[in-house]
């Protein structure tokens, strides 16, 4: 099973459609998957709660629970400021330190309506799942000006389809 994390609870998400699409195309190779969808965060989950686990809300748990029950995991990671979202880095806070991803495998894909693909983003996060303990594949497809090349949840421009169906590839053999 692999997990697909939507990174950004922003409604209508571009992110989202790739995170989807990036599930089918794990369909199309009989690969099992599921995706967390940052919306689907209780909306006190980053109270100071975040900090007590007694305080967790039982929706918090079963999210933790779908994480540290997997072994693979992908991050679908929008750019936001020139880094990723806080309620990524949140959510990651909030996992158990350091049994949620340590030893685990994950793969990232940028997303921005500029130039770089969320470059600089996916820098930042490699940096945080490194500290985590996560191993992370060194192939990142990059997918700037995402805005001009997805229409109805499909990509307009082959080689982002390209590049994705080649990290899939490289992430089942990881």
């Amino acid at each position: 099973m692999i997990l697909l994390i939507s990174g950004t609870n922003r409604p209508n998400s571009l992110t989202l459609q790739i995170t989807k699409l990036y599930q089918q195309l794990l369909e199309a190779r009989n690969e099992a998957s599921e995706i967390l969808d940052l919306q689907d965060l209780p909306l006190d989950f980053a109270s100071p709660a975040l900090y007590k686990k007694e305080m967790y809300s039982q929706a918090f748990l079963d999210l933790r629970a779908r994480v540290a029950a997997v072994q693979k995991i992908v991050f679908v990671v929008p750019e936001y400021n020139c880094s990723f979202p806080g309620v990524l880095k949140a959510f990651i806070d909030g996992l158990e330190y350091p049994a949620a991803l340590r030893n685990k495998k994950g793969a990232l894909v940028g997303l921005s309506t500029g130039s770089q693909g969320g470059n600089i983003a996916l820098s930042h996060l490699t940096d945080v799942l490194h500290y985590c303990g996560l191993h992370v594949l060194a192939q990142k497809p990059r997918l700037p000006f995402i805005h001009k090349h997805l229409a109805e949840g499909n990509l307009t421009y082959p080689l982002y389809q390209q590049l994705l169906e080649e990290q899939i590839e490289a992430l089942l053999t990881f």
